[in-house]
């Protein structure tokens, strides 16, 4: 997927309006949100962040999940750009 793609992808989860069938819930909202954040600019992860997460109701291990997650998946993206991994 194109950069561009991506950025309209994202744009569109986060709006107030549904994408297609796609309605996010606010905590759903948040957490890609918060998905984003942390894979585009992990550094600028601030307290601030951590707290928007709470105000849906999740609690630390539920937030604790959600950066295991999102961490996860760079690591094994870059790993696999990193080895010159090709998809089929």
């Amino acid at each position: 997927m194109e950069a561009g793609d991506q950025d309209a992808l994202l744009a569109g989860l986060v709006a107030a309006d549904p994408v297609g069938h796609v309605v996010l819930s606010g905590r759903e909202r948040a957490l890609v949100l918060y998905a984003d954040k942390l894979t585009v600019t992990p550094s600028s992860i601030t307290r601030d962040d951590i707290q928007a997460l709470r105000a849906t109701g999740l609690d630390d291990r539920a937030i604790h999940d959600a950066c295991a997650i999102v961490a996860y998946f760079a690591f094994v993206n870059r790993m696999a750009d990193g080895l010159g991994v090709e998809v089929e």
